[in-house]
């Protein structure tokens, strides 16, 4: 059944949708960390804009170092090296950041009286100023990528998927 002459329809449609999504976040991640990386001063006034830390030697930390995972995380998933960890760390990534995400964009529909898909800003994410909209609707069909890399039957077209099961 390893013939892959034999492989179902089915079977090489979730090879080529495992294939996509690695592509899709896998590129994002590598895109929007290095944005981030080469612009330090840039991301770190924008991490301070959400109040999260304010030890500034941690905030620092926080802002050298969080780009550089992202590249790191995306560079996995594309060469499809522990495929579900890295997709993994995305969750963990991009849940708590949509959250705080969405409720900036509270704070500024608030503050300027705008409808909320009207609300436009620097998120931080890498990308420059978005609609939130826009931006909310990324972060969640990353996330329905994500949680299928790490819950995907098969990771047949990946290198080396799992390296740490026998």
């Amino acid at each position: 059944m390893n013939d892959p002459v034999n492989w179902s329809w089915r079977e090489r449609s979730q090879d080529l949708g495992t294939w996509l999504a690695r592509a899709v976040v896998g590129g994002l991640y590598v895109y929007m960390g290095l944005s981030k990386a080469f612009q330090p001063v840039e991301f770190l006034k924008l991490m301070r804009q959400y109040g999260l830390v304010e030890t500034p030697w941690v905030l620092n930390l926080v802002a050298a170092t969080l780009p550089w995972f992202e590249v790191f995380c995306g560079l996995l998933l594309l060469t499809g090296i522990a495929v579900r960890g890295a997709a993994l760390m995305s969750v963990a990534m991009l849940a708590p950041f949509t959250v705080l995400v969405w409720q900036r964009a509270l704070q500024l529909q608030a503050a300027g009286q705008l409808p909320f898909c009207a609300v436009r800003f620097d998120c931080g994410c890498g990308a420059g100023e978005v609609y939130i909209c826009a931006k909310l609707a990324e972060n969640g069909l990353l996330l329905m990528l994500s949680l299928w890399l790490v819950c995907a039957p098969r990771l047949r077209a990946c290198l080396w998927p799992e390296p740490f099961r026998r």
